[in-house]
C-alpha cells in the first residue's frame, strides 16, 4: 500500500507532495488563515485553523483523518503541566482520582428492534402476583407474606377444603370438593329460585369480586363464577345444617367424622382461603328469600362457637356486624366496641414491656380476669395486671396467625390482634414466663409444654410491624413501664421475692435477722464493759470546804 499526501499552503492552491509507504491513498489538506480542508477520495472534512503553523506534513497513519502528529504533540504539551510538582498537585486535586477512566465513544449506537419490543412489552405488562389495586380498600384477600409463611407454613394452607381461587384444584383437597355439588343441590332445592339466579347474583359484580384478591385470577368468567357458586353455597349450607339443631346431622360424613369437621372449621378461617362476604350475603338472601330468619353473621358466629366457646350473651353483641370475609367477621367479634386505637405523643416510657417474671419480681401481680367478653380486655391498676383467660390449642393458634397476617396486609382495619399478640409476646419470653401465666390461669395450655407456648408467642410476633404509638394499649404499655421503673418498688419487691417468697426463705431470713440482732447486743455489752468495768461504784462526790 502507498499513501500519497498533498498539502495546499495557501488559498491559491500550491501543492506540496509527500509520500509514505504505508497505504495507497491520497489525502489533500488545504491550509488557510481561518480553516483547513482535509479530503480523502470523494469525502472532505473542514477543520478550524490551528494557532500555530504546520511545519511538518507527517500524519498519523490510521483509517481516520486526524491532525498531524506535531499538532497533537504541541497540544498535549500545552495542556499538561510542565513541572513534576504541578503534575503531582493536579493528581491530588483530581476528583476522579482512583476511578476507572470513562470509556469514550465515537458514536452513539441505536437500540435494536428486539430491545424496543422487549421494553414495550414490559411497559404494557400489569403486575399479576400483586395487583396495582392491592392497596385499595376493596382488596381484602391476600397471599400471606413469605416471611410469615417460612415461620409456620401449615397455619396458612388449607388441609381439607379450598375456598376461593388461590388453592382451588389442589389434589389433597378434592375429597371435600366432591361434596360441594351435594351441598349446592340441597340448598337450591329449598330455595324459591333456580340455579341461574345464583349465577346472575354475582355475574354483574365479577370485576368487583376479582378486585378483592391481591393476585390476578387466571380463570375465565364461567369457571370463576362456577367456583364462587360452589364454594359460597357450600358455606351457606354448612352453616344452615349446623344451626338448624343443637347437633349437626350425624348421618353426614362431614359431621360424623370429628377430625374432618374440626379441619373444615379451621380451613374456613385461613386468609388465603376466603371469598368476599358480600358474595355469601347474596347467596344467603337467595336461599332464604329475605325472610325473617337469623342473620348470616349469627349463623357464622354460632358455627365457629363450636371451636371457641363463648357465652351466647357475648355473641349477641356481634350478630349484626359485617366483615370483608369470614376471617375478618370472626376477628371483629373479639374486638370490644369501646376499644379504639389512639395516637399518643412519643414518650420514653412508651416502649415494649419486660417479661412476666421480671414484672413479677418488680411487684406486679397477675390475675385472670373473670366475666370478660373479649380476650382484649386487659387492664392494669396499682400493680395488678388482669388478663382474660386464653385457650391455646391447634385451632386458636391457627386463627391467631391468620388474624395477624390479615392485619399486616390490610391497611384499612384496626390492629387489635397484632397489639394483643405483641403484648403477650413481651410477657412470654421463656418457659418460666409461660409457666407463671399458666399457674395464674391466664393461659390454658393444650400444647402440653410451656416451651410450646413460648414458641407460639415468639412466632406470632416475629417479622410483624407494630406501631406502639397508635395501638389501643399504648396507655397500658406506658403505665406498666412507669411502675417497673420506680426504683424503690423494684428493690423492695426484689428483696421480698428473694427472702419472703417461700416459707423456707422466710425462715432463713428470720434466722439471719436474729443472728444479726444477737451480734449487735453482744457488741453493745462489750463496749459498755470496757467503758465501765464491773464492781466499781459511783465515784465519791468532793467534800465541801
Amino acid at each position: 500500500m502507498h499513501l500519497q499526501i498533498q498539502t495546499i499552503e495557501d488559498d491559491l492552491g500550491k501543492l506540496k507532495s509527500t509520500s509514505e509507504p504505508v497505504r495507497s491513498e491520497t489525502v489533500f489538506i488545504k491550509q488557510s488563515q481561518t480553516q483547513f480542508l482535509a479530503r480523502r477520495g470523494d469525502v472532505s472534512w473542514l477543520f478550524p485553523s490551528p494557532k500555530f503553523p504546520i511545519k511538518s506534513s507527517t500524519l498519523l497513519v490510521s483509517p481516520e483523518i486526524s491532525f498531524p502528529q506535531e499538532l497533537k504533540t504541541r497540544e498535549s504539551k500545552q495542556q499538561n503541566p510542565t513541572s513534576k510538582m504541578e503534575r503531582e498537585m493536579n493528581l491530588l486535586n483530581n476528583p476522579n482520582r482512583g476511578r476507572a477512566p470513562r470509556p469514550t465513544y465515537n458514536s452513539v449506537p441505536e437500540p435494536s428492534t428486539e430491545w424496543r419490543i422487549s421494553m414495550e412489552q414490559i411497559l404494557a405488562e400489569t403486575p399479576r402476583l400483586l395487583n396495582k389495586s392491592a392497596g385499595k380498600k376493596t382488596c381484602c384477600i391476600f397471599r400471606v407474606p413469605q416471611s410469615l409463611v417460612e415461620i409456620n407454613e401449615k397455619a396458612y394452607q388449607p388441609h381439607v377444603v379450598s375456598i376461593g381461587p388461590y388453592h382451588h384444584g389442589r389434589e389433597n383437597l378434592k375429597m371435600i370438593e366432591q361434596h360441594k355439588g351435594r351441598f349446592l343441590g340441597s340448598l337450591v332445592s329449598r330455595s324459591r329460585v333456580g340455579l341461574d339466579e345464583y349465577y346472575k347474583a354475582i355475574a354483574s359484580r365479577e370485576g368487583e369480586i376479582r378486585d378483592c384478591y391481591s393476585e390476578t385470577i387466571n380463570y375465565d368468567s364461567n369457571d370463576f363464577i362456577k367456583m364462587l357458586v360452589l364454594d359460597g353455597c357450600f358455606i351457606i349450607e354448612l352453616f344452615c345444617k349446623v344451626g338448624k339443631s343443637p347437633t349437626p346431622d350425624s348421618d353426614d360424613p362431614l359431621f360424623n367424622m370429628a377430625w374432618l369437621f374440626s379441619f373444615v372449621m379451621r380451613d374456613l378461617l385461613r386468609l388465603e382461603n376466603q371469598i368476599p362476604y358480600f358474595v355469601l350475603e347474596a347467596f344467603y338472601d337467595l336461599a332464604t328469600g329475605n325472610q325473617n330468619l337469623p342473620s348470616l353473621s349469627k349463623l357464622a358466629l354460632e358455627f365457629f362457637n363450636y371451636a371457641v366457646q363463648r357465652p351466647i350473651e357475648v355473641l349477641e353483641k356481634y350478630y349484626n356486624i359485617q366483615g370483608v370475609h369470614l376471617l375478618d367477621l370472626f376477628r371483629r367479634s373479639f374486638i370490644p366496641t369501646k376499644h379504639r386505637e389512639v395516637s399518643r405523643k412519643p414518650s420514653p416510657l412508651l416502649q415494649l414491656i419486660p417479661s412476666a417474671k421480671k414484672l413479677h419480681v418488680a411487684g406486679v401481680k397477675f390475675k385472670a380476669r373473670d366475666k370478660s367478653s373479649s380476650l382484649l380486655e386487659i387492664d392494669f391498676h396499682n400493680g395488678l395486671l388482669r388478663i382474660p383467660t386464653m385457650t391455646i390449642d391447634d385451632f386458636t393458634s391457627s386463627v391467631f396467625l391468620n388474624w395477624v397476617a390479615f392485619e399486616q396486609c390490610y391497611n384499612h382495619c384496626s390492629k387489635h390482634i397484632t397489639t394483643y399478640a405483641t403484648f403477650m409476646g413481651c410477657l412470654i419470653n421463656t418457659a418460666g414466663d409461660a409457666g407463671l401465666l399458666c399457674d395464674q390461669k391466664i393461659i390454658e395450655n393444650y400444647f402440653g409444654t410451656d416451651e410450646a407456648v413460648t414458641s407460639f408467642f415468639t412466632n406470632v410476633g416475629k417479622d410483624v410491624v407494630f406501631d406502639i404509638q397508635h395501638c389501643y394499649m399504648s396507655k397500658m404499655f406506658e403505665d406498666i413501664n412507669e411502675y417497673y421503673r420506680n426504683n424503690w418498688k423494684v428493690q423492695w419487691a426484689g428483696f421480698k421475692h428473694k427472702y419472703f417468697d417461700t416459707p423456707w426463705s422466710f425462715l432463713s431470713a428470720l434466722a439471719a435477722v436474729l443472728l444479726l440482732l444477737l451480734t449487735l447486743i453482744q457488741s453493745l455489752f462489750s463496749v459498755l464493759a470496757y467503758v465501765k468495768p464491773p464492781g466499781q461504784g459511783p465515784s465519791p462526790s468532793p467534800s465541801p470546804n
